[in-house]
């Protein structure tokens, strides 16, 4: 039989073929001791929370039941953050707390013991809060002892059942291979199946935000002030419109863009034709240590250095340049992504054959004339992708801009002057204790959205230009 390995065992002076080399014998048994265990690992993590916060629910007052979504949600999450700090707590903190649900202990005592523990909460916890905090962290607890055991015992279950059933006709080989590519199958999914889910978690909830506000009042508002309501008011206060955040999205990015792409550019010209072996092994690597330095220190880069020294040098000129502007934030935003545009670019230049430099050599054209009338022309798909990709990093950035153009939502044109953009206001409508289904909240999933939309847009034009442009020198 083809496929069929030879090898022997020997049974009572009989010599009986196998199927599968013993290695296939042997990856068949990881396989039974390891995935159902991996697996039931898996189902568990996912679940636990949400078994555990209906469980604890289930402790509460039916005053806790009557109250809105809202309200439950924010109860909850006192319970979590008293639960979380439990394990933190002294025998003796302990004690007191355990006491408090009681009521033998003041509420104020069991605020300050927590808080001592750096669980911060904004009024002293109920007594039935504190008691279903202690029920949830027993139960974590207990669920922390547990599933090790279990684990361990359906693997060592799963591994005595597989090593019964290996036997010289068992076709392990073929079990073995369907489970590698069902493996790889399923590693394959995951970004799309991840990509898919964000989008949908997305989508629904800025469905729910156009509910609440129409969405012409978004994309055509010119005014960005979102007014925070206390929480269960179901107030809608505030102006929502995106095109302050988009216009300082697309200013920045597009300042950012002119500094980069020259830069960037002749800097992956001159390293892959112009410079020697020794330059280039130098030159490259400083360039693209750039792009490892964290944004965090880009930001404070352009607070404390880059932006004052902008303000006196305007000063100093007569320009009134604010320390934190659309010209700060972009030039040193360009200065972050110039290794995105040059590092692609140079890798993209040196894949032209250099048949086509050959050719123009033979042709009379000089070197200049042969990096701008058949390099460049050959490799502009591939640098076309490497700015749109520079282009997609500088509009999704948020520390430099939080640190070197501040926050506010400006409608101008003055590059001197303070913007903001899409990413830095999702960060700042979901931080802090909100009302999740408010207006405040849910503009963030559309604003995400849009920059979701935008990022898409800049593919799809990319995907258009390598196409068009490949099909004229293939």
């Amino acid at each position: 039989m083809v496929g069929r390995y030879r090898s022997v065992q020997v049974s009572n002076g009989n010599t009986i073929p196998t199927h599968s080399r013993p290695s296939y014998h042997g990856a068949y048994l990881a396989i039974w001791t390891v995935i159902p265990a991996l697996l039931l690992l898996t189902v568990w993590t996912a679940a636990d929370n949400p078994v555990f916060e209906y469980f604890t629910a289930q402790q509460l007052p039916a005053a806790y039941h009557e109250q809105s979504d809202a309200q439950q949600s924010l109860t909850m999450n006192v319970v979590e953050s008293i639960a979380e700090g439990l394990p933190h707590l002294t025998p003796r903190e302990d004690e007191i707390l355990r006491k408090a649900r009681y009521g033998f202990v003041t509420n104020d005592t069991a605020r300050e013991v927590l808080s001592e523990n750096g669980v911060i909460l904004g009024s002293a916890p109920e007594p039935y809060v504190i008691q279903a905090a202690i029920y949830l962290a027993d139960l974590r607890a207990t669920a922390r002892l547990v599933l090790p055991a279990v684990c361990f015992l359906l693997a060592a279950g799963c591994f005595f059942w597989a090593y019964r059933n290996i036997a010289p006709a068992l076709r392990a080989r073929t079990y073995v291979e369907r489970t590698m590519t069902a493996g790889l199958f399923a590693a394959s999914t995951v970004a799309v199946l991840t990509t898919v889910g964000i989008v949908l978690s997305v989508l629904f909830e800025t469905i729910h935000f156009f509910q609440l506000v129409p969405p012409q009042d978004y994309f055509f508002g010119t005014v960005w002030d979102p007014r925070f309501s206390a929480a269960g008011s179901g107030g809608s206060e505030g102006q929502f419109g995106l095109l302050p955040l988009l216009w300082g999205t697309m200013y920045i990015s597009l300042v950012a863009l002119l500094v980069a792409v020259p830069v960037g550019l002749f800097a992956a010209i001159y390293m892959s034709e112009y410079a020697g072996p020794k330059v280039r092994t130098i030159a490259k690597p400083l360039l693209e240590i750039l792009a490892g330095i964290p944004t965090i220190v880009y930001g404070f880069f352009a607070l404390v250095t880059f932006g004052p020294f902008m303000r006196d040098a305007g000063a100093a000129v007569g320009l009134d340049i604010s320390a934190s502007s659309v010209l700060t934030a972009g030039i040193v935003m360009g200065v972050m992504i110039i290794p995105f545009v040059s590092s692609l670019s140079d890798d993209i230049i040196n894949a032209v054959p250099n048949s086509l430099r050959e050719g123009s050599y033979g042709l009379g054209a000089t070197q200049s004339e042969t990096i701008k009338r058949v390099i460049l022309p050959a490799a502009l798909p591939g640098i076309v992708g490497a700015i749109l990709l520079a282009a997609s990093r500088a509009i999704g950035e948020t520390m430099i801009v939080v640190l070197a153009a501040g926050i506010a939502a400006n409608l101008t044109l003055n590059p001197f002057e303070q913007v903001t953009t899409i990413t830095v206001k999702i960060v700042s409508q979901l931080t802090g204790d909100l009302e999740f289904n408010s207006p405040q909240t849910l503009v963030a999933f559309a604003l995400g959205l849009t920059l979701f939309v935008i990022t898409l847009g800049l593919n799809i034009y990319a995907l258009y230009i390598v196409r068009k442009y490949r099909e004229q020198y293939e």
